[in-house]
């Protein structure tokens, strides 16, 4: 058993002769010198070369990125541009087809009134001939009636009186 005791404590003055290295105090200075050494290495690297790539690579980007912007501001101005032209030639052609539209609508008129004076025209030379017309029909009327008044007189005095009386007398007596 005392042999158990030694055994075991050789085998712990053994663990803590093995420590864990960033731990042991004796390697202390080695370990900062591979510190300093490997942090200056890493640090000259990413200072001469990846800095350099990553400052490329972010400058490449930002220039694409502002060349697209300054495309994407051309063709803005470009659509603006169009679509003003649109519209003026959209509003000239509203004022064509309004010019257009007031033209034929003037030449309609000057139809319609042409056609109007026409037809008052012969509506008037229709009126004036059924005047003339009426004015005949009336005068033969009076004579109709004044013929009929005659020979009425001319049956009537024959009727009462039994006398005939001549044409011209009775024509005399139906006019006074």
């Amino acid at each position: 058993m005392a042999e158990e005791t030694a055994t075991h404590a050789t085998t712990e003055a053994g663990h803590s002769a093995s420590a864990f290295p960033p731990f042991d105090t004796t390697t202390f200075p080695s370990q900062i010198f591979w510190l300093v050494l490997t942090f200056g290495l890493l640090f000259i690297v990413l200072w001469r070369v990846a800095g350099p790539r990553i400052h490329n690579v972010i400058a490449d980007r930002r220039s694409a990125i502002n060349k697209a912007i300054e495309a994407a501001n051309q063709a803005r101005a470009d659509a603006d541009a169009a679509s003003a032209g649109y519209d003026v030639a959209l509003a000239a052609a509203r004022a064509r087809s309004n010019a257009l539209a007031e033209e034929t609508r003037q030449g309609i008129n000057a139809e319609i009134a042409k056609a109007k004076a026409g037809a008052d025209a012969q509506a008037a030379a229709a009126m004036a001939a059924a005047d003339v017309r009426i004015e005949a029909s009336r005068g033969a009327a009076k004579a109709h009636v004044a013929d009929a008044a005659r020979d009425a007189a001319i049956a009537i005095v024959a009727r009462l009186t039994g006398q005939t009386v001549p044409a011209d007398d009775a024509a005399r007596a139906v006019k006074s």
